[in-house]
């Protein structure tokens, strides 16, 4: 007797480009298919972030994040879902040599998870990439302002955008990955009024992360919103505070194992 496959029916990169200025797009990070179950049900793309390196394995930036691990990451939210765009984070290194490069880690990161999208950063210097990567069949949400993967040139997680002198170069980089064929452009840590102004300057969606209410989607990494890490950036609005549940329910566990209170009668077999 054959089963029928279950069919997914998931939202695609062209309904989510035809959201600008429209209701506003819903987005998280994941990097488990237990927690991408459950973003699934409210977010209209989930983002497999590099930052899974600094969140889940202990890095000091998202340098260190290879590319493999974006791939193992990517299966298993794409495994755990059934309903969201899955964009994966192209990983440093992977995709600033040249086109070609980049293609090649693109497709194998598309073919290996069965994502939507590739996520990349940089404004008008990764244009000619996004081209390329776009009339070959791939997806490309870019990325500009604060662009986590150049730390170590920006000196550190700096907001960007406080000299208004410089608020053109970042305007013109939303503008140069909107005409080279991204579908939406994340916009990070700039300040309220540049991002309206790069949110009114392309006519693709913006989506914000530290950035404006009027961006076209809100953007945040899971665990921070969760209340997980000891320590949240300013533009986080937490909404639940699973970092002290977990701790306290590690510590009743360890309490009742050393008093013995666990195992109970309900939890062994006979």
């Amino acid at each position: 007797m054959s089963s029928q496959k279950e069919t997914i029916r998931r939202k695609t990169v062209p309904q989510l480009a035809a959201r600008k200025g429209g209701e506003p797009i819903v987005s998280l990070t994941s990097y488990h298919a237990h927690t991408a179950a459950i973003v699934d049900k409210y977010a209209d793309f989930i983002l497999v972030g590099d930052s899974l390196g600094m969140v889940m394995h202990g890095m000091e930036s998202t340098v260190g994040v290879p590319l493999d691990l974006m791939i193992m990451h990517g299966k298993a939210v794409v495994r755990g879902t059934r309903s969201a765009v899955i964009v994966v984070d192209m990983p440093f290194g992977t995709y600033e040599e040249s086109p070609a490069m980049a293609f090649r880690n693109a497709a194998k990161i598309m073919k290996e998870t069965q994502c939507q999208a590739v996520k990349l950063e940089g404004g008008a210097r990764m244009a000619e990439t996004i081209r390329y990567l776009v009339e070959r069949g791939i997806p490309v949400m870019a990325h500009v302002g604060l662009t986590p993967q150049s730390v170590n040139t920006m000196g550190g997680f700096k907001v960007q955008g406080r000299d208004e002198a410089a608020w053109q170069v970042h305007i013109n980089d939303a503008k140069a990955v909107a005409d080279a064929g991204a579908f939406a452009v994340v916009v990070e840590g700039v300040v309220e009024d540049l991002a309206d102004k790069i949110t009114a300057a392309v006519d693709i969606p913006t989506i914000g992360i530290g950035a404006s209410v009027n961006c076209d989607g809100q953007i945040l990494v899971l665990e921070d919103m969760l209340g997980l890490n000891p320590w949240t950036p300013k533009f986080v609005k937490v909404y639940g505070q699973l970092g002290p549940m977990i701790e306290d329910s590690v510590k009743r566990y360890a309490e009742d194992v050393k008093s013995r209170a666990f195992p109970t009668e309900d939890e062994v077999y006979r």
